[in-house]
């Protein structure tokens, strides 16, 4: 027996080579609410470094200077704890909807998701609909086709320029980065970032598009984990729908023996990702919920009812009903509810005030012409506050002793000074080679606002 098996069947294909995809527009309630979050997304990422607090800027994650603003709170590299927290509390919350709602994070609030709608809202404004755009590709090179191209082209650049110089903001201050625009005075490292950045959002908003979340989103692999026979999905009712084909609307879908589903395939020409929901749950569907307008478009049309393709669970296509209340969700639910929590009162308990204390290198300790024994010391104190403090500096622990400050502790907002100080005290009183001594340094307008540091204090 022999088989007829090609060189080329042998080849194993990473991905679907099936060419572009051409989505249709689709108006319904789904894409009404997306298009709602979708702008307000946008709106709160542009807006967000404009916004001033205290005559600063509200946002401003300053690399160079290692302090992150956040409207009345500065973080510094010691606080990047609260970072650990907030990855935790949003892994949690995301398990938490993906268990509840399914990928709805990816269909309505993802940045990849916003971005490459919008790029294929000004692709449908600039060269017409879904049949236009597909017999324009096909179309010879000529003029009205080079020019569509590069209108679309300058529009995707326009706004991946933008985008990219907005993210920036958040950097280096808006105005400053934005003057300096204007005024062609960007340095080579901020023209490198904006350009990277706009190339990127650029490639992944306008060619990359659906094979970013297919093939490069590691949440569209792992996410299935977090699914349960509760877990709401877009899904279509193969037990209404088939058999599926196409039919007259004045003609009984009785007298055909025939489904519901009209075998239209405008669920699959919406689809942002390209496939068919009706071969049944695809890690590649983001739960847009489009093909529910465009089906239940349909269904109006031939006076059919609605939810064909809807928002179920496996569990309620069974016959059953979907609990809220399950183990599962409930867990992630208080996992999210507790990192939370953690992270208001690691918040709440947190110093505006940052004190470290090293010795100094020279010598460990000295006696003076009276017999005195001096420790010299380097205290290093942090303004974590937005306002000029100035501090104090008082020992606590070892009696007798004595503390002379060489500097003056008034800090700017942000600022770190190193002061030296010497503690002395006469070498009768000290019954051991090693003391503990305890430095407090606290602000001299809220004496509350303290950091003390135990140290040792050697005869």
């Amino acid at each position: 027996m022999k088989f007829d098996i090609k060189e080329e069947d042998l080849i194993i294909k990473p991905y679907k080579q099936s060419g572009p995809i051409y989505v249709r527009e689709q108006k319904g309630r789904y894409q009404r609410i997306r298009r709602v979050m979708s702008w307000a997304l946008m709106i709160a990422f542009i807006a967000l470094p404009w916004i001033s607090y205290q005559g600063q800027q509200a946002v401003l994650l300053d690399v160079a200077q290692q302090q992150f603003r956040i409207f009345s709170i500065t973080f510094f590299p010691q606080d990047f704890m609260i970072l650990a927290w907030l990855f935790m509390a949003g892994a949690f919350a995301l398990f938490f909807v993906t268990n509840w709602l399914g990928r709805v994070w990816c269909g309505y609030m993802c940045p990849q998701t916003v971005w490459m709608l919008l790029f294929t809202w000004v692709e449908h404004r600039i060269e017409g609909t879904r049949n236009q755009r597909i017999k324009l590709d096909k179309q010879s090179w000529g003029f009205s086709k080079v020019m569509k191209k590069a209108a679309k082209h300058a529009a995707w650049l326009g706004i991946a320029f933008f985008t990219a110089t907005t993210f920036m903001s958040y950097f280096i201050p808006a105005k400053e980065l934005y003057s300096q625009l204007l005024a062609f005075t960007w340095g080579g490292l901020t023209s490198f970032w904006v350009f990277l950045f706009a190339l990127c959002t650029y490639g992944n908003a306008g060619w990359l598009r659906e094979k970013m979340c297919i093939y490069m989103c590691p949440y569209s692999r792992f996410q299935s984990v977090m699914f349960d026979k509760d877990t709401l999905i877009v899904s279509y009712d193969s037990e209404r729908g088939e058999t599926r084909g196409p039919r007259k609307r004045k003609v009984a879908r009785e007298e055909l023996a025939l489904g519901d589903c009209v075998d239209c395939k405008l669920c699959v020409e919406v689809c942002p990702a390209g496939i068919d929901i009706r071969n049944g749950l695809q890690y590649e569907c983001i739960n847009c919920g489009l093909c529910i307008d465009a089906c239940d478009q349909t269904m109006d049309k031939f006076n059919y009812p609605r939810g064909l393709i809807s928002y179920t669970s496996e569990r309620q296509q069974g016959g059953g009903k979907t609990s809220i209340l399950r183990l599962k969700l409930l867990g992630y639910a208080a996992m999210t509810v507790l990192v939370f929590m953690v992270m208001a009162w690691w918040l709440s308990s947190r110093t505006p005030l940052e004190v470290y204390v090293s010795r100094d290198r020279g010598e460990l300790s000295r006696t003076d012409y009276r017999g005195w024994v001096e420790n010299p010391y380097r205290i290093s104190v942090v303004n974590k506050t937005q306002q000029q403090q100035a501090y104090q500096i008082s020992i606590a622990g070892l009696e007798g002793a004595k503390l002379a400050v060489h500097g003056g502790l008034s800090l700017a907002p942000g600022e770190q000074k190193e002061i030296p100080v010497t503690v002395s005290i006469d070498g009768y009183e000290l019954a051991k080679k090693v003391s503990t001594l305890t430095f407090v340094v606290e602000q001299a307008s809220d004496p509350s606002t303290q950091q003390r540091k135990e140290t040792r204090f050697y005869k």
